[in-house]
């Protein structure tokens, strides 16, 4: 078994970083749920449809919900009540971090966790300047 890994984003951010990360890695080796939300989504319809969304893709070891911006209503959204179901929430989504998780798909919820977070962290990064 392995972790399940629901994305949760604004419009389609999530759908493209994930198909960007499975095409430079060439599998996706986790079960993956993607949320689009929109402005005229409603909020309480997109609490139950993440609630659904983590019953599918929960396997037993736990889901990591990803979204791109924390405090906003994606961010909302993924840290809803789960009942039933192990949950981490992890905001600030970005390609570093997709390929950190992607890489490691037989680590438990909270390992996972931590490599999203710091491949996420680790990620950004200031480039150096055009040589002279």
């Amino acid at each position: 078994m392995s972790v399940g890994l629901l994305i949760i984003s604004h419009n389609d951010v999530g759908r493209a970083m994930l198909n960007a990360t499975v095409a430079m890695l060439g599998v996706n080796p986790l079960r993956v749920a993607l949320m689009s939300v929109t402005t005229e989504d409603e909020p309480d319809e997109l609490r139950q449809q993440a609630r659904e969304l983590v019953r599918e893709v929960d396997r037993g070891e736990g889901v990591l919900v990803l979204t791109d911006l924390y405090g906003s209503t994606p961010s909302n959204i993924a840290n809803c009540e789960y009942a039933e179901h192990q949950v981490n929430v992890v905001a600030g989504l970005n390609m570093p971090m997709l390929l950190r998780i992607l890489n490691y798909p037989k680590l438990g919820l909270e390992e996972l966790t931590e490599k999203a977070v710091s491949g996420g962290t680790d990620g950004v990064m200031r480039c150096p300047g055009k040589a002279p």
